[in-house]
C-alpha cells in the first residue's frame, strides 16, 4: 500500500483563482495524489480581535488583522466549481479543509467531497466535529497542539457521529460511543490521524516523530504525518516509521507575499518529495530477510573459501599454517575450516587454489 501525498496549496493561491490552478498543475505534475486547499467564509471563523499567529505576524503586514488577512485568502464557491474541474482533468484528486460549517455543506453536499481533512486547530470544536461525522465519508484528522486525550474526546464525537442521529449528545455519549465495538469499526474504517507540530516552520527539536507511533498504538488506527519542517527528509523518515499519508505545504514561489509561502516547497522540491517517498516505499520491503535477485551474482564473488595458504604437497596434513580463507566463494565453506583440519590433502594444491567443494 502506497503512501497518500497530500500536496497542501493551502492558501498559498494568495485569493487568486488563476495561481490556485497552476498550483493544481504543480501537484500533478509532481505527481502527488491530492492538492488540498482551505474552503472558509473569514467571517464565519476569525473575529476582529483575534490575533495573527507570530509566524503570520512576520510574513504578512504587520498592521492588518487576521481577520482582514484572512478575508484576502477566500475562495468563492464558483472559484471551488473551476479548481475541482482543473483538477479533474489533470487527474489529481481535489481536497480542502473546511473551516465553518457553511463551507463543509459547500464542499461534500454542493460539491460532492467524500473526503474531508480536518486542521488541528478544530479538534476541541466539537459541534464542527460532529456535523463533520455527519457530512463526510472519510476524514483525515490533523492532531497538532493536542494531547493524546484531547485526541481520544475527539474521536468521540467522531464515533457519536457515525454511529448515532442522535441531535443532542447527553453526558457520556461521546465517551460510551468511542468505547463501542461499533464506534470503533467505523473510526477503523474512516479515520486516519496526523501528527502535526503546529508552527511554520516547525524546529526540527519539536517534531517528535515517535508521536506518530504512540497514535497508532493508542487508537489502532491509521496514521501518518502533516509536515511542517523545512526541506522534505523529516517526511521521508516519517514514511519509513509508518505514515500512511503525507501532507506538505508547497507554492509556485517562496518569495511571493502571504503567511505559507516561507515555509512551503517550491515546484522542484515537490517533485522530489514524491520520488522519494516513492523510493522509500520500494526500499521497506516485505521485511523477509532474504538474498535479493541482485545479490545473487555477487555472492560467490564477495564471500571467501577455504584456500592453500601455500603449496600444499598431496597427503599432506591440513594444518592452520597452510590453510587461509579467500575470495571468491566458489570452494569449500569457511564454516568447514576445524573439521578440514587434520585431514590429508587427496591432491596438490598450489598457493590460492580453493579446495574443493
Amino acid at each position: 500500500m502506497s503512501t497518500f501525498i497530500i500536496a497542501e496549496a493551502g492558501v498559498n493561491h494568495n485569493g487568486d483563482r488563476h495561481l490556485a490552478q497552476r498550483l493544481i498543475d504543480i501537484a500533478a505534475d509532481a505527481g502527488a495524489d491530492a492538492v488540498k486547499f482551505q474552503t472558509f467564509q473569514a467571517d464565519r471563523v476569525v473575529s476582529r480581535h483575534a490575533p495573527k499567529a507570530e509566524y503570520q505576524t512576520q510574513t504578512t503586514h504587520q498592521t492588518e488583522s487576521q481577520l482582514e488577512m484572512v478575508r484576502k485568502l477566500e475562495l468563492s464557491a464558483s472559484d471551488h466549481e473551476v479548481l475541482i474541474s482543473h483538477a479533474q482533468s489533470r487527474g489529481i484528486q481535489f481536497l480542502s479543509t473546511p473551516f465553518d460549517v457553511a463551507s463543509l455543506h459547500l464542499l461534500t453536499q454542493n460539491f460532492g467531497l467524500n473526503t474531508i481533512k480536518i486542521p488541528s486547530g478544530e479538534i476541541t470544536n466539537a459541534p464542527f466535529l460532529l456535523e463533520i461525522a455527519r457530512s463526510a465519508k472519510v476524514l483525515i484528522l490533523s492532531t497538532g497542539m493536542s494531547t493524546l486525550a484531547e485526541v481520544e474526546a475527539a474521536l468521540g464525537v467522531l464515533a457519536f457521529g457515525f454511529t448515532t442521529d442522535k441531535a443532542i449528545p447527553q453526558p457520556g455519549d461521546f465517551e460510551r460511543s468511542f468505547a463501542s465495538d461499533q464506534g470503533q469499526q467505523e473510526l477503523r474504517e474512516r479515520v486516519t490521524l496526523l501528527h502535526c507540530t503546529t508552527e511554520y516552520p516547525a524546529p526540527f527539536a519539536e517534531v517528535n516523530l515517535r508521536a506518530m507511533d504512540t497514535l497508532a498504538a493508542a487508537f489502532g488506527l491509521s496514521v501518518g504525518y502533516s509536515d511542517h519542517t523545512p526541506g522534505i527528509h523529516i517526511s521521508l523518515a516519517a514514511v519509513a516509521r509508518g505514515a500512511r499519508i503525507i501532507e506538505k505545504h508547497f507554492t509556485s514561489d517562496r518569495t511571493l507575499p502571504g503567511p505559507d509561502h516561507q515555509a512551503s516547497l517550491e515546484p522542484e522540491e515537490l517533485h522530489q518529495l514524491v520520488q522519494q517517498i516513492r523510493e522509500v516505499e520500494q526500499s521497506l520491503g516485505d521485511g523477509i530477510k532474504r538474498p535479493t535477485p541482485s545479490e545473487w551474482k555477487n555472492r560467490d564473488i564477495a564471500r571467501k573459501s577455504l584456500v592453500a595458504a601455500r603449496a600444499i604437497r598431496k597427503d599432506e596434513t591440513f594444518t592452520a599454517e597452510n590453510l587461509t580463507c579467500k575470495r571468491p566463494g566458489t570452494g569449500l565453506s569457511p564454516f568447514d575450516y576445524w573439521q578440514t583440519l587434520g585431514q590429508r590433502a587427496a591432491k596438490l594444491y598450489p598457493i590460492d587454489e580453493t579446495l574443493d567443494v
